[in-house]
């Protein structure tokens, strides 16, 4: 495998997993508003909609940190963790 074709498939599975993102935060938000439409109009003196809300935005949150913060730590990580185990290989 060429060196292009190694960018292609690390630059192809980085987009999978911003688009992947993507439609998370687009179903979060589209079943978000559904669910407190529901809400107000079947029981507005009593407001659950909101830890659906809370619960699902803690995992959005924990996919936001992951595609997009810890990823660069990861790919960092790993090179660094292939570079050493060559290096031990080599002797």
């Amino acid at each position: 495998m060429s060196d292009d074709d190694k960018i292609y498939k690390k630059a192809e599975k980085r987009v999978d997993e911003k688009m992947g993102f993507y439609k998370h935060l687009s179903s979060y938000i589209l079943v978000n508003i559904f669910l407190i439409i529901i809400n107000l109009v079947s029981t507005p003196h009593s407001l659950w909609f909101y830890w659906v809300t809370l619960g699902w935005g803690i995992g959005l949150i924990a996919h936001f940190f992951r595609v997009f913060i810890f990823h660069k730590f990861d790919e960092t990580h790993r090179e660094d963790m292939i570079k050493k185990e060559m290096e031990k290989m080599k002797k």
